[in-house]
């Protein structure tokens, strides 16, 4: 196990667990760690998670784009997150790992950021979406 990703909520002076998965991927992610290993922390905070109607746009969307490129559900996903910059990359002992955000985990600021890429590569595969 090469990453660990969780969700952590602050409790009084304390960050802690928001479920038990999360805290159980987090112990194996440290117990695998060999003595003397650095780790690179990233946080970020998550507030007013975007609203069903959104997530719902973004799918339709999705699918539209899908159905005229022909690409999977899951790649089109893939490649609107990367646009929108919901991922980050990072090279480690010569392996490169990416790390996208979850679509239900995103601000409503960063779903509507999703919208307007999804909108821009409609425009650029002259397969304009309202």
């Amino acid at each position: 196990m090469h990453n660990y990703t969780g969700l952590l909520k602050k409790e009084g002076d304390q960050l802690i667990y928001t479920n038990s998965a999360d805290e159980t991927k987090y112990k194996m992610f440290r117990d695998n760690l060999p003595e003397g290993t650095l780790v690179e922390v990233y946080m970020d905070i998550q507030s007013d998670n975007g609203s069903l109607a959104q997530l719902a746009k973004i799918h339709a969307m999705i699918r539209q784009l899908c159905t005229h490129t022909g690409d999977s559900f899951e790649d089109m996903k893939l490649i609107i997150k990367k646009r929108a910059g919901l991922c980050i990359e990072k090279e480690l002992d010569g392996s490169r790992f990416l790390y996208c955000k979850s679509f239900a985990d995103v601000s409503k600021e960063e779903l509507s950021l999703t919208i307007q890429a999804i909108q821009e590569i409609s425009h650029l595969l002259e397969f304009p979406l309202l």
